[in-house]
C-alpha cells in the first residue's frame, strides 16, 4: 500500500511534534530534578520531614518563607460530612488533613480559619503562632486544597499575619513550579 504525499507529510508533521513535546517534556523533568530557582525567587530544599510524620513532598524557600506541599492520596472518603466532594469545610477537617504541628508542636491557631481559592479550586486556611525561645513570634498557615477524593496540602512558614506576604505564597501554590510537581505525583500514583 502506498501512502500518498499528503498523508506521508501529516506523519512528518505529528511526529515533528512529538519529538518537539517529548524534548520539552524531558527538559522540564531535567529542570525539576536539578531543583533550579523560578523567576520569582523560590528554590526548592530537601524535605525535612520523615516519611512517619507526613507523605514525601516538596519543599521551597523564597525571600519570606518556607513552603511545604504534599499529597495525601484518597485522605477524604465519600460520604464524609464536610469532605469529598464538598472539601475541606471546617476547621476541624483542616486539622486533620495539615498538621502544622511538623514544624513545631507550641503551634496554635490564631483564630478561625477561612475559605480560599486556589486555581480554580476552594479549600481551607487557617493561620497558627507559637512564640519561640527569644520571645519573637512565629507564624504559619495551613493550606488544604482538595482535588476529586485526593488533598494538596501545604504549610506557608514565616510571617504568615501579613495577608500581603500570604498572597505572594498562595500565588506560588499557583504557578507552574508547583502545579507540575502536583500533577506529575498525581499521575505516579
Amino acid at each position: 500500500m502506498k501512502l500518498s504525499r499528503q498523508t506521508l507529510t501529516y506523519i512528518a508533521w505529528a511526529a515533528a511534534q512529538v519529538g518537539v513535546l517529548a524534548a520539552v517534556a524531558w527538559f522540564a523533568d531535567r529542570q525539576m530534578k536539578l531543583g533550579y530557582t523560578d523567576s520569582a525567587g523560590w528554590r526548592p530544599f530537601t524535605w525535612p520531614f520523615s516519611a512517619e510524620d507526613a507523605p514525601p513532598g516538596k519543599a521551597y524557600s523564597g525571600d519570606e518563607h518556607d513552603i511545604y506541599v504534599w499529597l495525601k492520596l484518597g485522605h477524604l472518603k465519600p460520604g464524609q460530612k464536610g469532605d469529598c466532594p464538598e472539601g475541606i469545610a471546617t476547621d476541624e477537617a483542616l486539622e486533620r488533613a495539615v498538621d502544622v504541628r511538623l514544624l513545631d508542636p507550641r503551634f496554635v491557631p490564631v483564630g478561625p480559619g477561612e475559605r480560599v481559592r486556589v486555581t480554580d479550586v476552594f479549600g481551607r486556611t487557617r493561620v497558627y503562632v507559637h512564640k519561640r525561645h527569644n520571645g519573637a513570634l512565629r507564624y504559619a498557615e495551613a493550606v488544604a486544597i482538595p482535588y476529586n477524593c485526593d488533598l494538596v496540602t501545604a504549610i506557608i512558614d514565616g510571617d504568615a499575619r501579613d495577608p500581603a506576604k500570604r498572597k505572594l505564597a498562595r500565588e506560588f501554590l499557583e504557578s507552574n513550579t508547583v502545579q507540575v510537581g502536583v500533577i506529575k505525583a498525581l499521575e505516579e500514583r
